[in-house]
């Protein structure tokens, strides 16, 4: 790593950096400007926007404010791939718009005559845009599943270290702090238990947000579920990174023989570290490098789950429970928009919910990630873009 880098690089970001001023800034320009929007959209229907911006890529592009392609190139994500190489297996057309030639996640696809205008994925021409107004704001979307009887961690927002000190006297200890909206693990603290720990983490997820989730800290595994048209595809266990023990080999050596794993050797999963995130997850498990842990006992080394900082993703799908399944379903329903990625924390998805006191949903994701359970680092690969073309252009179906 360069010393620019070095300089510029944020440990909290961890492997999704981006610069706080602007996240921030973004943040509060979109509550300010999105009961505008939301009035707009009740004057803009979305069949509108079906040709409205096709015609306005066009005079972007003729001004020279941007540039269309027409295959995948080396800056597009995981997502964008599985979806791309999805639609050309059945003949689905697609460009891509970058504005200012750098932009990326605009799309046009189509299919027989029928055009579809997207940003990041696709949605279905009938959906109801009301759930996408709350979808990706933790708080908002605490306060609909709580009137639905759907499992979420107690907790609020604050804007200011005294509405932060409130919420965390009113709820059990211990608590984790994470910017309201976005994050990806980016400056989120866990293990909070004292007030000055409390004020320490919201001052660092406050540099991303304006406004900052304090919420009981749920125990198990962040999971998973994505659900498309209604129905669960698929369900992951996102691991932080952990080593499993041997009963031999301590916790530095174990992390060298997991670092020896080909799938660790990038791009979509990478090499564990003994850093200062780790060391501070050992010793809340009252261990250190040194520990040997018991055969077959997982250690964690952190608690973020991003595949850039050590994190794994194990298939699920096959063991969920048929509580659990309806509970992911439910909150399709509750949302009723085509495609979710539901973040919830459980001990074990085969399992029912309403036997694990601690679980819960944390977050919904309006764009989920789904090249994850494309590329799980243990389990059997879910062809979720297949599944999404599926409602998308149904003719398609291979």
């Amino acid at each position: 790593m360069s010393e620019q880098k070095k300089k510029n690089y944020c440990v909290d970001c961890g492997g999704a950096q981006v610069n706080h001023k602007l996240v921030y800034i973004s943040i509060w320009l979109s509550n300010k400007i999105e009961p505008w929007t939301n009035w707009m959209g009740r004057w803009i229907p979305e069949d509108k926007l079906e040709w409205i911006g096709p015609i306005l890529i066009k005079i972007l592009t003729i001004l020279h404010f941007g540039n269309v392609t027409t295959a995948l190139n080396d800056k597009d994500s995981l997502r964008t791939k599985v979806l791309w190489e999805e639609a050309v297996k059945r003949g689905i057309a697609m460009k891509e718009f970058h504005l200012f030639g750098i932009g990326n996640d605009i799309f046009i696809s189509k299919f027989k005559g029928e055009m579809r205008f997207f940003d990041v994925l696709p949605r279905t021409k009938d959906y109801n845009p009301k759930g996408l107004e709350w979808m990706d704001n933790k708080n908002e979307m605490k306060k609909h599943f709580a009137k639905e009887g759907i499992k979420v961690a107690a907790g609020g927002i604050a804007s200011s270290k005294k509405e932060a000190l409130k919420i965390f006297n009113s709820i059990n200890k211990p608590v984790i702090t994470k910017p309201n909206l976005g994050s990806r693990s980016r400056h989120t603290t866990t293990h909070i238990s004292t007030e000055e720990e409390l004020i320490k983490a919201y001052k660092l997820a406050h540099q991303l947000s304006p406004w900052v989730m304090i919420e009981e800290e749920l125990t198990g595994y962040v999971h998973r579920g994505t659900v498309i048209g209604g129905k669960l595809i698929a369900v992951l266990r996102r691991e932080p990174a952990y080593v499993i023990g041997d009963g031999v080999h301590n916790v530095r050596e174990l992390i060298d023989l997991e670092n020896k794993n080909p799938l660790r050797a990038g791009p979509i999963f990478h090499q564990l570290a003994l850093d200062d995130e780790a060391i501070k997850e050992l010793t809340h498990w009252g261990k250190n490098a040194d520990t040997i842990p018991k055969d077959k006992e997982i250690v964690t080394l952190g608690q973020k789950t991003s595949r850039a900082v050590g994190g794994g993703l194990t298939d699920m799908t096959d063991v969920v429970h048929p509580d659990n399944k309806e509970m992911l379903e439910k909150i399709g329903k509750v949302l009723n928009d085509p495609h979710i990625g539901v973040d919830f924390i459980m001990d074990d998805v085969s399992i029912s919910w309403k036997d694990q006191p601690k679980c819960g949903v944390i977050e919904c994701n309006s764009a989920p990630f789904i090249d994850l359970h494309h590329f799980p680092l243990v389990g059997k690969s879910h062809n979720v873009a297949a599944a999404l073309w599926d409602i998308i252009y149904p003719e398609s179906k291979i």
